[in-house]
């Protein structure tokens, strides 16, 4: 059992280990070989619904309850509905020990949900959806022209500058350094790939702090881990902020399958500010720039009342006040092409089991032109509350989510098309494919209105002065 168990262990940090924020992983029980034997039993059809789960929040719990579940022990293999944690999946989709799910049990991931969690297979995957887009010639991958100014993107598409530019070190490292000389004065935030709750993340000006990672580059070879690598992305260095502070959104979305894609938004969510007043010039003050909740409860401004959160309705009352109404639907429109992007770019490489769903919590943040950058995705949003309101919300989104997973009055199916009915969705919005006729107001809507302009100067002949008069006339007409 022991050589097992480190078996397993060992498999896990090859893979990357937990990648999701704010995760409660180090308080999950792992599973073992129990429910692998179990697996093979003759399963009887049960009178009521078992659920398993590897965290006891609230959250979860109220929910099944409510609904009359039955809690059963995770390495049993009794249960119906488990949600569980990634490092528990991972063992129960491994290939090492596969478990062969029954037919009325779903699971709370995808087996390599990690193409979203890790921050550089995100990065590789966004980059070759754009290259596929642009080879297909869609109109998606439309580009600005040569002689625009390259912004924070560092690209010049018109419609899938969705992040920040970002490099993956240490094998990106040469290109990061002519970047970085091209633009001497921008600042870089640099995040390892596979860790949370804001560990090891830093802000860096200058190349000097980055020695260890052109050594490691100029050393580079294949047994390298994969867990020792970062991600270097250029610094959003005009936020919006509120208050002075910035902040971001905790946004959630539910995928029910990847082929074909079926995604819902959730229209509740919360910003999170940080405890101290922005200002770029101090880069190592992580209390002004860092969000994660892990990071700003440490510091002696906190406030444990609102816990550093904020509604998302206050943040569109707050938009729709200061820069005008409809401010916030462009804004929220935005989000939700930024988040069907992202969804687009990974769907080719999931693997689009039947018994999966799965909550992820994206993290966006707004700079002060209202565009918002995609700066990571959690495969385990927390589901602890800090604060009254974050329990209520959380306790909504995951009635939400059990009424939307689950078929109406009846047991997990794997037959079923994951199509609930309109009613069940309430919160949920629909993310729909980004539809291409918008994307062309240039040529569909503005060339029309020009060519008659010019024909009507052409065929008129008039002086300069005729035509000043013929407008006026035409203008008091109107």
């Amino acid at each position: 059992m022991k050589k097992q168990t480190r078996t397993l262990r060992n498999l896990r940090q090859r893979q990357g280990g937990s990648s999701s924020s704010e995760d409660d992983s180090a308080n999950i029980k792992l599973l073992t070989s129990p429910l692998i034997r179990r697996r093979t039993k003759t399963d009887k059809t049960p009178k009521g619904m078992f659920y398993s789960t590897d965290w006891a929040k609230t959250a979860l719990v109220t929910n099944f309850h409510k609904r009359g579940w039955q809690e059963v022990p995770a390495f049993g293999g009794d249960w119906n509905f488990y949600w569980a944690g990634t490092q528990n999946c991972r063992y129960i989709f491994g290939i090492d020990h596969p478990y062969r799910m029954r037919s009325d049990q779903i699971i709370n991931h995808f087996p390599n949900s990690i193409e979203l969690s890790r921050k550089d297979l995100l990065i590789k995957n966004i980059k070759r959806y754009r290259k596929d887009l642009e080879r297909r010639g869609d109109p998606l991958a439309q580009t600005l022209s040569p002689d625009t100014k390259l912004g924070i993107g560092g690209t010049r598409y018109k419609h899938l500058d969705i992040i920040p530019m970002t490099f993956v070190l240490p094998a990106d490292y040469q290109l990061f350094v002519e970047e970085f000389h091209q633009s001497p004065a921008s600042t870089w935030i640099v995040k390892p790939c596979s860790k949370s709750q804001g560990v090891g993340i830093f802000l860096v000006n200058k190349l000097s702090k980055l020695k260890k990672y052109a050594c490691e580059a100029r050393t580079f070879c294949p047994q390298m881990s994969r867990g020792t690598c970062v991600v270097v992305s250029k610094y959003i260095k005009n936020p919006l902020l509120i208050g002075g502070k910035k902040f971001d959104l905790r946004l959630f979305v539910l995928v029910t399958a990847f082929a074909p894609l079926k995604a819902y938004l959730y229209k509740e969510g919360f910003c999170r500010f940080c405890t101290e007043k922005y200002d770029q010039a101090e880069i190592d003050n992580v209390f002004m720039h860092l969000t994660n909740v892990s990071i700003q409860k440490t510091n002696q401004e906190y406030n444990s009342i609102h816990g550093g959160k904020w509604p998302l309705q206050n943040l569109w009352l707050y938009l729709d006040s200061l820069r005008g109404e409809g401010i916030s639907h462009l804004l929220w429109h935005r989000i939700s092409e930024t988040i069907r992007h992202s969804l687009d770019a990974v769907a080719p490489v999931m693997a689009n089991d039947r018994h999966c769903f799965e909550v992820y919590g994206y993290d966006i943040i707004i700079d002060d032109n209202l565009k918002p950058w995609l700066i990571e995705i959690n495969t385990s949003p927390s589901m602890h509350s800090t604060t009254a309101n974050d329990r209520m919300l959380k306790s909504r989104l995951i009635d939400n989510v059990l009424d939307v997973v689950v078929p109406p009055n009846s047991m997990p199916d794997e037959h079923w098309d994951k199509t609930p009915r309109p009613e069940l969705l309430k919160n949920f919005t629909v993310l729909m494919p980004i539809p291409l006729a918008k994307k062309l107001p240039a040529v569909v809507v503005r060339s029309p209105k020009k060519r008659p302009a010019r024909r009507r100067r052409a065929g008129s002949r008039v002086q300069p002065a005729q035509e000043d008069s013929s407008s006026a006339v035409s203008q008091r007409k109107k």
